[in-house]
């Protein structure tokens, strides 16, 4: 596959970094000797302003307490502005560690143990996680699937919220794994059932700024007055591939809801971060933006040419049409079954992935098909995994 000028500038071999997508391979799938195209991070250098700013950093040498400065916040703003045609105010801003971790402390404050909170399955599957690890009680509305694409079952949604009080719900924007980037109309009505049944409504935003061409990703905090009843949570890593700075996001406009996440977020002493994951975020939001547009590029050839390639050549999977995120869901169940899914992908086709079951509680991924495949990496990676799944599937 030809590369893009993307690809060929910052494309770069990470075995050996001690990145836990490749270097990890051995602990979470028990052979090192795989494609990793499973946990969600890219194989591209971060924007040149990251690495001029954090190289000005080292260099400077004293590593102590930081200082937050306003052009941190200031980026950041304006990003959301430019961007996402949301006018952010500094004192809505709290630091949290990770979007996941941000998840963990909402839930506490908005919730009881054994209480019930709602995900939209198959969902990230840390959103459990975050349920069930704090004693409350998971409740799942299946999304609807058709011909690969997926929409609410606004029915089922209400109803099981009516049915278990639920307190929570936990809304991921746009969608992983299954790519979608919500409309307008659907986060409208998901709110307006919120509102009637008095949930609050924890927004993971992610992904915002990775979505394919056609497509238009919505703010859920800008389409009403929902600030009472919502948290929106974002931050540089996905967009930028800066997990490893652990600087998020907690956008929070409502004085009380503020409040109440601080209160949590006492209890662990978690009030700010790491120098290093401060000035990335800053040099991303300030210098990143022709960088996004070339990985976005990138990821959208390496998706067309999935799709495109096991359209014609395995065309009984079916491959879910990609609006958000660069992780593109794939339906085997034509080729094997849940008990042989591990076997034909890992074994055989020789890649690490996220496999669908993971996404599902136990009782509903038991007979799953589904892998999750991560594209943000080089054109000879994807190229290799879709032969080797064609070859894998006896195609």
């Amino acid at each position: 596959m030809m590369q893009t000028e993307f690809e060929k500038k910052y494309y770069v071999e990470r075995r050996g970094s001690s990145c836990a997508k490749w270097d990890g391979l051995e602990g979470k799938f028990g052979d090192s000797d795989l494609i990793a195209m499973w946990v969600a991070d890219m194989d591209f250098r971060c924007p040149d302003s990251v690495i001029e700013a954090m190289k000005k950093a080292v260099e400077n040498g004293a590593f102590g307490y930081y200082n937050v400065p306003d052009s941190y916040y200031d980026a950041f703003i304006r990003w959301e502005k430019e961007h996402h045609g949301y006018e952010v105010k500094r004192e809505w801003l709290r630091y949290t560690p990770g979007v996941v971790a941000g998840i963990y402390a909402l839930v506490n404050a908005y919730s009881q143990p054994g209480d019930a909170c709602i995900i939209l399955s198959p969902c990230y599957y840390p959103f459990m996680g975050a349920i069930q690890d704090n004693g409350r009680r998971l409740c799942c509305s299946q999304l609807v699937e058709k011909e690969g694409r997926y929409t609410i079952d606004f029915e089922n949604f209400e109803k099981t919220i009516a049915d278990n009080q639920v307190k929570v719900f936990i809304l991921c924007s746009p969608h992983n794994p299954v790519g979608r980037v919500w409309t307008r109309e659907e986060l409208v009505r998901l709110m307006e059932i919120c509102r009637r049944h008095h949930v609050f409504v924890i927004c993971d935003e992610i992904h915002q700024d990775i979505v394919m061409p056609g497509y238009q990703k919505v703010t859920l905090a800008t389409l009403g007055d929902y600030d009472d009843m919502m948290a929106t949570l974002t931050a540089p890593s996905k967009t930028f591939n800066l997990a490893g700075g652990q600087n998020s996001f907690a956008i929070l406009p409502d004085p009380t809801v503020r409040e109440k996440f601080e209160a949590v977020c006492r209890t662990m002493r978690i009030f700010d971060g790491g120098s290093f994951g401060y000035i990335a975020a800053e040099a991303a939001y300030t210098g990143g933006e022709e960088w996004l547009k070339g990985a976005l590029e990138t990821i959208w050839r390496n998706f067309t040419y999935l799709r495109d390639t096991l359209a014609a050549r395995l065309p009984k999977a079916v491959v879910t049409p990609l609006e958000g995120t660069y992780l593109s869901w794939v339906d085997l169940s034509a080729y094997t079954d849940a008990a042989h899914l591990k076997e034909l992908v890992q074994d055989k086709a020789r890649l690490a992935v996220d496999f669908g079951c993971w996404f599902f509680d136990e009782e509903s991924g038991k007979d799953d098909c589904h892998i999750r495949i991560n594209l943000a990496t080089s054109g000879d990676y994807v190229e290799q995994a879709v032969e080797n799944l064609i070859a894998a599937c006896g195609c």
